[in-house]
């Protein structure tokens, strides 16, 4: 073995291989042993300042200093087409009708091999030139501001497994999403708001429905909750009927009493303890959720921006408006769905189908990033905008893409992430990512990062090992430092 070779071997400690093989038997074996010697030492919990497993929302300090304090999660379900939307190809143009030369990844009946040309127009905008198809036409007015990654890949081609993969950066439900491991480590500014929120299209759920929100095996305290953009934005608030004055204190405080002492009697119950907060939190949201979800006092100059004057716009401008009050007041964690079901899932007709949903989100979108713009906030917090996987270069039934998870590109805005870039590469169809290539850990290990948290070190006990957010293994994730902003130089004394 050369001593190039040799230097990419990852040296495993005798822990980690006793931990790693046989099923971790070895490693129980030697807890076993280390225990019946007194030599074992207490679980230091996560890796992060205090070292001590977590059951509340205080703020915390993450490893280091972070560039951002809060994420947007512009949830974009159903598999947004690359070719159509941000990664013009010339030779799919070209070619189109012809069939790919090396063929492509079948995922449902009626595709054919043959290339399909996209129908849309490109053109360059802003001073970085940025690519943007003409099926979204507002996005090209922040082209300056984003952050273009044309070079991901996921690792299933269903749309349940593809979204809990972006979310947990595994294709299997029951681990924690995202939001749930960034409130986790560190927290929320708002302790009269939840720390992670969740804004679903009124109409109904996208496919995985409140799996999306999970907090898996972590304290239940850290899992998405749900405010509406129609009608009551929080349900179950308030009581049905109105009650006397001090009898709803009263109850609470007899409810807190019981509480305390069913706790007592039942140590370390994640649910029981999430309640329990989650009532506390309750009495507190009657007057904050109420004050930060009244849209009437935004001017209406804001409200146009968004589209709130246009029944197409309406409904995800709402959702938008709301996540960036919700941020603005302290909130760590929102995710936003752009519709229900598979909005972006266009099998058939994607000429026909896919100007309306962008009709829908487009204007909402860039309303937020130029909203948070204006206020001072675009610099401290993360805008991601993706979906769970792309389409194929090839025509499926009459017009449509099938999926394709060997290739996709999304956008991030504000947060640390350089402005105005496009990174990564496509092959000549747009099928296969090639150049640059960036996994969903490593999308995940690079926001972490600017919140201040290193994927490797965040960890928390479950089943006998050390979990992380991105499932470090050998071949681990990598944050994509191409991707940020070079930290402001410190000035001289």
């Amino acid at each position: 073995m050369s001593n190039e070779s040799y230097c990419n071997v990852r040296i495993f400690s005798r822990r980690e291989m006793l931990k790693s093989s046989g099923l971790g038997f070895g490693s129980l074996a030697l807890a076993s042993l280390l225990n019946s010697e007194g030599m074992l030492g207490a679980d230091a919990g996560p890796s992060l300042p205090g070292g001590k497993l977590f059951s509340d929302l205080k703020p915390r300090q993450g490893h280091f200093p972070g560039r951002a304090n809060a994420v947007i999660q512009l949830v974009q379900n159903g598999g947004p087409s690359q070719m159509d939307l941000f990664d013009s190809k010339l030779e799919l143009t070209k070619r189109g009708g012809q069939p790919h030369p090396n063929g492509v990844e079948i995922h449902q009946p009626n595709n054919y091999n043959v290339l399909l040309p996209t129908p849309f127009e490109f053109r360059r905008h802003g001073e970085c030139g940025m690519e943007i198809s003409e099926a979204l036409p507002q996005l090209g007015t922040i082209a300056d501001e984003l952050c273009l990654i044309r070079s991901m890949h996921t690792e299933h081609n269903n749309h349940p497994e593809g979204l809990n993969m972006l979310l947990t950066c595994k294709i299997f439900a029951g681990r924690p999403v995202m939001g749930s491991w960034i409130t986790y480590a560190l927290g929320t500014e708002n302790q009269n708001l939840p720390a992670y929120i969740v804004l679903r299209d009124p109409e109904g759920y996208s496919v995985g429905a409140k799996i999306l929100w999970s907090s898996g095996w972590l304290p239940a305290l850290y899992q998405g909750v749900e405010f509406s953009s129609s009608g009551t934005p929080v349900h179950h608030l308030r009581p049905a009927e109105p009650l006397p004055p001090g009898l709803q204190r009263a109850g609470l405080n007899l409810l807190a009493k019981l509480n305390a002492e069913h706790k007592r009697n039942h140590p370390g119950e994640s649910e029981l303890e999430a309640r329990i907060q989650n009532f506390e939190l309750a009495a507190r949201m009657q007057l904050a959720a109420t004050e930060v979800l009244d849209l009437s006092k935004e001017t209406e100059a804001t409200k146009k921006l968004y589209g709130l004057d246009n029944p197409v716009t309406a409904s995800y401008g709402m959702r938008c408006l709301m996540a960036r009050r919700l941020v603005e007041s302290g909130v760590r964690f929102v995710q936003v769905f752009v519709g229900k079901g598979q909005p972006w899932d266009h099998h058939a007709q994607i000429k026909e189908e896919m100007p309306k949903i962008c009709a829908k989100s487009d204007q909402p979108c860039v309303a937020l990033v130029k909203d948070l713009k204006s206020r001072g906030l675009l610099d401290s917090t993360i805008v991601m905008w993706a979906g769970e996987f792309g389409r194929l270069p090839t025509t499926q039934n009459s017009g449509g893409r099938d999926h394709n998870r060997n290739a996709f590109s999304l956008w991030f805005a504000g947060g640390g992430f350089k402005s105005g870039l496009t990174y990564g590469k496509t092959d000549d169809f747009g099928y296969k990512a090639v150049e640059n290539r960036v996994s969903v850990p490593d999308l995940q290990a690079t926001m972490l990062h600017l919140l201040g948290l290193d994927h490797s070190k965040l960890t928390y006990p479950h089943g006998g090992r050390e979990e992380t957010p991105t499932e470090f293994s050998i071949t681990g994730a990598s944050v994509v430092g191409d991707v940020l902003k070079k930290p402001p130089q410190a000035k001289p004394a």
